[in-house]
């Protein structure tokens, strides 16, 4: 790898932080304050959202990345991905259109239950990311051609943690206004619709060892529900 590839690939790991903490502090600031209701701005919310959800699902397609792979160098390609959909979730956080309302505000022990909940999803994204590769992740590590199926962990839990954890994190908050609840609930439908593509990938990948997962784990990414 050049100085000029690992710069690119270091620079996008470092957008990509920026980018969870850019949306962070919309979750966490900006989308606290409860303002004039505008239901409309949800559906602008909702379409600019797609943009992002349509390039992250579309890139992590095989024959996608096959194509791509012709245009960039395989090292690379990760990275890009990285890129673009770390300034994809920037744009979706700058543009977002309040839809105001506040749904329910808890105070005391519940707002206490609130925030552990919150911590219980953020210590299982936290596991879960570890069990993987956060360095892959953030695409300053290609991806392996010799991946193995994570199984340990929250993995025995559902097969989809990072979702569950990210399900308990957006919906956990004590103070739900409609701009987190929008954005809880866009997010969430955008990763269920997300997992049949993701787990035919993961099947062509491991084959058999994923049948055998997917009976061992029965969820998806909610116990007892999905």
């Amino acid at each position: 790898m050049t100085s000029s590839d690992r710069l690119l690939v270091w620079t996008g790991g470092g957008v990509f932080v920026g980018s969870l903490v850019i949306c962070a502090y919309s979750y966490i600031v900006s989308w606290a304050v409860p303002r004039e209701i505008d239901w409309p701005a949800g559906g602008f919310d909702a379409v600019v959202f797609s943009v992002f959800a349509l390039h992250h699902s579309l890139f992590a397609r095989t024959r996608v990345k096959e194509r791509l792979a012709r245009l960039i160098p395989p090292h690379l390609l990760r990275s890009v991905y990285v890129w673009i959909a770390s300034l994809l979730l920037i744009a979706v956080c700058v543009v977002w259109q309040p839809v105001g309302g506040l749904w329910y505000r808890h105070a005391g022990g519940i707002a206490a239950a609130h925030f552990a909940i919150q911590l219980l999803g953020l210590g299982i994204v936290a596991q879960s990311v570890r069990a993987i590769d956060p360095l892959e992740l953030a695409g300053i590590r290609s991806q392996s051609t010799t991946a193995r199926l994570q199984m340990a962990g929250p993995y025995r839990l559902v097969r989809h943690p990072l979702y569950l954890g990210w399900i308990l994190i957006v919906f956990g908050a004590a103070r739900m206004t409609g701009d987190r609840l929008v954005f809880a609930a866009i997010t969430t439908l955008y990763l269920a619709a997300a997992i049949p593509w993701e787990e035919a990938s993961l099947h062509a990948a491991f084959g058999s060892d994923y049948e055998r997962y997917r009976r061992h784990v029965r969820w998806r990414m909610i116990p007892f529900i999905y």
